[in-house]
């Protein structure tokens, strides 16, 4: 079991990215919807309760579902929330691109990232490529992100090929972690 010490929960955020009506509450759902948002419930709760910052990041597009404050924007009803959780907005797969995640972690002193949510190859798979380039202790929850089925994969393929690919991302000055929400420390 993957174990951290007191210095390094408190240096970590949870990052949940693009967990939205549009991409949870249509037909055909994402792989697992219901058990990933149970599983990202889990883990915020979890680091609710250890005074972790809890991070939202929103997607965004002009002209679109996802423009924000449309309905697809919102927050699927199941997602649990709190007041005291981050919001960011953002436009691209890159959750540190054009916004203020980067400042917002440094202010708090973060270090560590536990990243989950939407989708897998895209949103998931840039910002925690990113967020290792940038230098932070990174973990994916293995089982709490996400995608829908493609033409040329299923929705479990695109979540296993990521945690199997992302697992050995190397060459830069953190560390990386694949673990099922179960074993994460919070």
């Amino acid at each position: 079991m993957f174990s951290r010490s007191n210095k390094e929960i408190m240096n970590t955020a949870l990052v949940i990215i693009d967990v939205q009506k549009y991409l949870f509450d249509v037909e055909p759902q994402p792989f697992e919807r219901d058990e990933t948002i149970a599983r990202i419930n889990s883990l915020s709760a979890k680091a609710r309760r250890a005074g972790i910052p809890v991070i939202v990041i929103q997607h965004e597009r002009e002209n679109h579902p996802l423009a924000y404050g449309a309905e697809g924007w919102e927050l699927p009803e199941d997602l649990v929330v709190a007041d005291s959780d981050v919001k960011v907005r953002k436009t691209a797969p890159d959750s540190f691109f054009k916004t203020n995640l980067k400042e917002l972690l440094d202010e708090r002193g973060i270090t560590d990232l536990t990243v989950c949510g939407f989708a897998s190859e895209f949103c998931v798979d840039t910002t925690f490529r990113r967020a290792a380039s940038l230098g932070y202790n990174l973990c994916l929850v293995s089982d709490a992100h996400t995608t829908h089925d493609k033409d040329h994969a299923s929705g479990q393929l695109i979540r296993e090929h990521h945690n199997n690919t992302l697992v050995y991302l190397g060459g830069y000055d953190g560390s990386v972690a694949v673990l099922p929400e179960a074993e994460v420390k919070l």
